[in-house]
């Protein structure tokens, strides 16, 4: 594993109580769409013992100038100095690491199912292969509970009108507030929702990303459905 130091450039909300971080990008930096670094920061104690680490999936694209992670911020103590980050900041990076990527067969459709936070690397692979124009058809399912705590939905519904092979389905598992505005479904991930959309389960290739929870529930929804467990790939996302 590779190891680079980096600067942080700046931040961004991107829902309700959910910011990206935007960090210079390292030369050499050899990333595939979907993988994770281990990102170091300073605390408020000095020398190395103040120092923390966590995972974070890389939420752009491997076109991209800079490298985007994004989190839900948390009552805690890396969350805190993370949010505390002064721009111009260092910090340092381990990886790219991580088999959480797009596959290479371009004739098997790409289903993608994320939670909450989880759509960061399933947002890279899209925003890799959407002005890459590869060939795999794309569908997404992207769960929150309110409509405000949806990450990147405005960049999803701009990669989705400029590709014809990816569709987008946001659903919320809490039913919406906002006076009919919301277009998108209701529910969990269900397997009703996916045979709707997908009809035919089998032969195609699923990324599973979010909580503990989640990718556990859908999982077990794929294989119900008869879904080789050859045919899933999984990222689960802890709290910080």
């Amino acid at each position: 594993m590779s190891v680079y130091q980096t600067t942080l450039l700046g931040r961004t909300t991107v829902a309700d109580g959910t910011i990206a971080f935007r960090f210079e990008k390292p030369n050499d930096f050899a990333l595939k769409a979907g993988q994770y670094v281990d990102l170091t920061i300073s605390g408020p104690e000095p020398g190395p013992s103040g120092q923390m680490t966590r995972i974070f999936s890389i939420a752009s694209s491997p076109l991209d100038e800079d490298l985007l992670v994004a989190t839900r911020m948390r009552h805690t103590a890396f969350g805190q100095t993370l949010a505390d980050l002064s721009i111009g900041s260092g910090a340092r990076i381990d990886g790219p690491t991580g088999s959480f990527h797009l596959q290479n067969n371009t004739a098997r459709p790409a289903v993608f199912l994320a939670g909450e936070i989880g759509i960061a690397p399933l947002l890279s692979m899209l925003s890799y292969a959407t002005p890459e124009k590869i060939g795999h058809p794309m569908l997404l399912f992207h769960a929150n509970r309110p409509s405000k705590d949806a990450a990147f939905i405005d960049v999803l519904w701009k990669l989705e009108h400029a590709s014809p092979r990816f569709r987008s389905i946001p659903t919320l598992t809490r039913q919406a507030d906002d006076s009919g505005a919301w277009k998108g479904k209701t529910g969990h991930i269900s397997s009703e929702m996916l045979f709707t959309q997908v009809r035919v389960m089998r032969g195609l290739i699923y990324y599973i990303a979010g909580p503990h929870v989640m990718v556990a529930a859908t999982s077990q929804t794929l294989g119900n459905a008869g879904v080789n467990e050859d045919d899933v790939r999984t990222e689960e996302f802890a709290g910080y």
